[in-house]
């Protein structure tokens, strides 16, 4: 090949990839490919890479790259000089063995140059080397891309050789790399490189031969009815499904869920064609969750929603890998498919619900929650106990708060929720609705298992906060006591999650003004742990378990905010651990106290007066204010007299950022002192009253937040 710029398309045909990972794996592919090129110098500058994804095939694109990568120049630093070269200026065998390991064997010695690093000289062999060939890069680069794939679950077959054994994701059945119009010699998994490729299983007239590699997905798309862009598919199917739903006066719904299923659809069509379905009305009579969820985890389908009450309607949308005129067979192949679903949830559901849910709790004494714990039975009990706690500190309706504690998981039992375990809890809502529980219980059951408090609590939703706070605290004291804490990215029972629920529930109940502004809530953390600690056995926790729980909900809070705030107005808040409910608007006034001009002064000031604190002998006295000598102190003996008690009752009053700003007053009094005043004076009694002023300063200014950590 001669030396110049073209487009590169490789692409490898395989068996059905796995759905859920198809985008990553698309990505994966085009950047290991990428990627490898690029080190090699082998594109050229301003090359764009573009990621194709099918359920059948991964490639990449590259705008532009190079034959050869240009000549790059090397220096090696081979050996010291009394080393490599004999008295006589020779080469001594150690250099010669040193310079084949470096495939510079041709080079002679009179062409090294020397270079001193200060100790000794060594011998240093420059020249210019030859770049890279397209060939060798793209082959190197396959093969990266292919070891790099984030492949769930790898597979092992046999070639057509019937010999050679091969692991990958899916067997593959061809292999495409061009050059421009040129074919690349590469291979990968026993295939060699061509410029052929197979198009739809069923639409495409026949193999697809690119004329070059900017041909790729026109000719796909034309002569082998395959869109090959992921994102493309993606775009295409959402354009059809809302043209079908405002075709039909309904909408797609604003479940977060439907965009996961749009991609995971994406990843199973390669010619994407949106058909309507339906159902029979008599259906709707069925929770529509149990049909919501049986469309879309078992058959991919879009149910459709009435836009004025947000409810299910009986038609639904099919995204099919068949492009017709005439889809009869296939809407009403996927109708009998679909009917013997609803059927099912209707006789689970009208099942279900000739016993009633109370009758259930019983049968949770044989269904086993961890055998160091104890069955859900003994769970619910733990639960109970808690919530009762919860509710009677908060003023809630202590019965209520029992009852929905009680229920929470008797759904476990029933048949619905044994075929969709999804549905726990939403299930138990309807059953007792059903039953005749009262609403804020069924809003309890309905509400246990969302991963985030996101409303201000209120009268009527109180004990669905009670119940979700006290799930939360007996999972994270249970499970943490038994040795079950999170250990890097594995959290099997989901102690992070339990953590960030129950930080959002303290937020919300403070939103809803359920808990006061003082250190002394009606509700706290501490409190909280100690009360679900006592539902457990004499002797099941051990000692360090609630600190340590305490100290990981602080952390994951930390790990929160750090993502809407400035880290260090966050590192400034959790290092006083404050009451939960008032850790975010600490760090607001915290990171608003931070933009003052006197911010970095008194931050820093506080950091030395901390230092100096350490250093102090024994205890830190009382300031006595007649032995005050220097004017310098006078007067910031005055200043803290005159802010603290302006500045401790707006703290009080939970105004944090008025009393950081109060604090802000003192900068001039705090500059002119360490200015003026030696601390540290040789007189101990002298030495030990100014480190008490400063002790009081320290102790005024650190009241909301470690403002020395905003020094750093």
């Amino acid at each position: 090949m001669t030396t110049n710029i073209r487009p590169l398309l490789v692409e490898l045909l395989t068996e059905e990839l796995p759905p859920k990972a198809l985008q990553k794996l698309g990505q994966a592919f085009a950047e290991g490919v990428r990627a490898t090129l690029e080190r090699h110098g082998l594109l050229a500058a301003g090359c764009a890479a573009t990621a194709y994804s099918t359920p059948r095939r991964l490639a990449v694109h590259l705008s532009a790259v190079l034959a050869q990568a240009p000549d790059q120049p090397y220096a090696e630093k081979l050996m010291p000089v009394k080393i490599g070269l004999t008295e006589d200026g020779r080469a001594t065998p150690a250099l010669q063995k040193k310079l084949a390991a470096k495939g510079l064997e041709n080079l002679d010695v009179s062409t090294l140059d020397r270079e001193s690093d200060g100790k000794q000289d060594y011998l240093v062999a420059r020249g210019t080397a030859p770049g890279a060939q397209l060939a060798a890069g793209l082959q190197e680069g396959i093969d990266a891309a292919i070891d790099g794939l984030p492949i769930p679950k790898v597979m092992r077959y046999q070639l057509a050789d019937g010999v050679t054994t091969v692991k990958f994701v899916r067997p593959a059945h061809g292999l495409v790399a061009l050059f421009g119009a040129d074919v690349v010699p590469v291979s990968a998994l026993g295939l060699s490189a061509g410029r052929e490729t197979l198009g739809h299983r069923f639409m495409s007239a026949g193999p697809v031969s690119f004329a070059d590699a900017d041909a790729y997905a026109a000719a796909l798309a034309e002569r082998g009815s395959v869109v090959a862009s992921f994102e493309g598919r993606r775009d295409e199917i959402k354009r059809q499904l809302l043209d079908h739903a405002g075709r039909l006066s309904a909408t797609l719904g604003d479940d977060p869920e439907v965009a996961a299923l749009l991609d995971e659809v994406t990843a199973l069509v390669e010619l994407p064609t949106v058909y309507v379905g339906q159902f029979e009305e008599q259906f709707l009579q069925v929770p529509q969750e149990c049909l919501i969820l049986t469309m879309r985890l078992n058959q991919k389908y879009f149910p459709l929603f009435d836009p004025a009450t947000g409810r299910l309607t009986h038609r639904f949308l099919i995204v099919s890998n068949m492009r017709t005129d005439n889809p009869v067979n296939i809407v009403e192949g996927n109708q009998r498919v679909v009917r013997p679903r609803l059927a099912d949830a209707q006789f689970f559901f009208e099942t279900d619900r000739k016993t009633p849910l109370a009758a259930r709790v019983e049968q949770l004494g044989s269904i086993v929650y961890h055998n160091k714990l104890g069955t859900q039975l003994e769970r619910v009990e733990r639960v109970r106990a808690i919530a009762r706690g919860v509710a009677g500190q908060l003023g809630g309706d202590v019965s209520a708060a029992d009852r929905a504690a009680l229920l929470a998981k008797a759904d476990l039992g029933s048949n619905m929720v044994g075929e969709f375990p999804e549905l726990q809890g939403v299930m138990g809502a309807y059953y007792a609705a059903g039953d005749g529980e009262p609403d804020s219980v069924v809003q309890a059951l309905r509400n246990q298992y969302r991963n985030r408090y996101d409303a201000p609590v209120t009268q009527e939703s109180l004990t669905a906060a009670v119940l979700f706070i006290a799930e939360r605290v007996e999972t994270l004291i249970g499970i943490w006591a038994i040795g079950l804490a999170p250990t890097g990215e594995r959290d099997p029972f989901g102690l992070r999650r339990a953590a960030l629920g129950l930080i959002s529930a303290f937020e919300q109940l403070a939103a809803g003004g359920w808990l006061k502004i003082s250190q002394d809530g009606p509700l706290s953390l501490d409190g909280l742990l100690e009360l679900a600690a006592g539902t457990f056995p004499a002797g099941k926790i051990p000692a360090d378990t609630l600190a340590e729980v305490r100290a990981f909900i602080y952390e994951r809070y930390r790990n929160q905010l750090i993502n809407e705030f400035d880290r260090n107005a966050v590192e400034a808040v959790i290092a006083l651990t404050p009451p939960l409910h008032q850790v975010a608007e600490r760090v607001r006034a915290a990171a608003a106290f931070a933009q003052l001009p006197e911010a970095a002064s008194l931050a820093a000031a506080n950091k030395r007066i901390g230092n100096l604190l350490k250093k102090a002998e024994g205890e830190i006295g009382a300031v006595n204010d007649a032995a005050l000598v220097e004017p310098a102190e006078k007067a910031l003996a005055a200043a803290v007299s005159a802010l603290r008690p302006k500045a401790e009752a707006q703290l009080a009053a939970g105004d944090f950022a008025g009393s950081l700003t109060t604090l802000a007053q003192a900068r001039e009094p705090v500059d002119a002192f360490f200015a003026d005043v030696m601390v540290m004076a040789e007189d101990p009694a002298v030495r030990a009253n100014r480190l008490a002023l400063l002790g009081q300063l320290h102790g005024l200014m650190n009241q909301v937040a470690d403002i020395s950590r905003l020094a750093q």
